[in-house]
């Protein structure tokens, strides 16, 4: 078991996302703990099954902090065998939600392929907006999605957790 799989208690996939992916996705440098410990609040999410042996079956990943415009990036994805029963809709909108309780977060984006249907809805359950198209230089046409906050769900401060 690796340092990543020992720190949250669960197992990670051979094949998705790869042991050298997740472990550098989850991992915050001690030099930016020090300078703020706040800053690990907006890392990495696991999504893990606790039937039997606790598995890692994907995640949804933070941009870091909210930047200048009060705007929070994510990503996500789940290991093919777990695919299509809900797990990262459920993820997603969760994140999404938490994120926006924060008074630091104005809105929520994330980005995705024309093609992918499946990532697509799973963005539109959680309740975000196709605000935008870009046409990046490596991965050609993306769609660009947000859920802006409402005043009534900035209720939590940094340090509120996730549901």
């Amino acid at each position: 078991m690796g340092w990543a799989e020992h720190l949250i208690g669960a197992e990670f996939p051979t094949k998705w996302p790869g042991r050298a992916l997740v472990e550098r996705a989850f991992c915050c440098p001690i030099e930016t703990l020090r300078k703020n410990p706040e800053h690990s609040l907006w890392g990495g999410r696991a999504m893990v099954l606790r039937h039997g042996d606790p598995w890692v079956i994907g995640s949804v990943i933070t941009s870091g902090a909210p930047n200048e415009r009060a705007e929070l990036s994510i990503g996500y994805g789940v290991e093919t065998a777990s695919q299509g029963q809900g797990y990262a809709t459920e993820a997603v909108e969760r994140v999404v939600r938490w994120a926006l309780e924060d008074a630091n977060v104005d809105a929520v984006t994330a980005n995705t392929f024309p093609w992918n249907r499946a990532s697509i809805r799973v963005l539109e359950k959680a309740g975000m907006e196709l605000v935008a198209t870009d046409d990046h230089d490596m991965l050609g046409e993306m769609l660009c999605y947000e859920r802006r906050r409402t005043r009534a769900s900035a209720t939590f401060g940094a340090g509120a957790s996730v549901p």
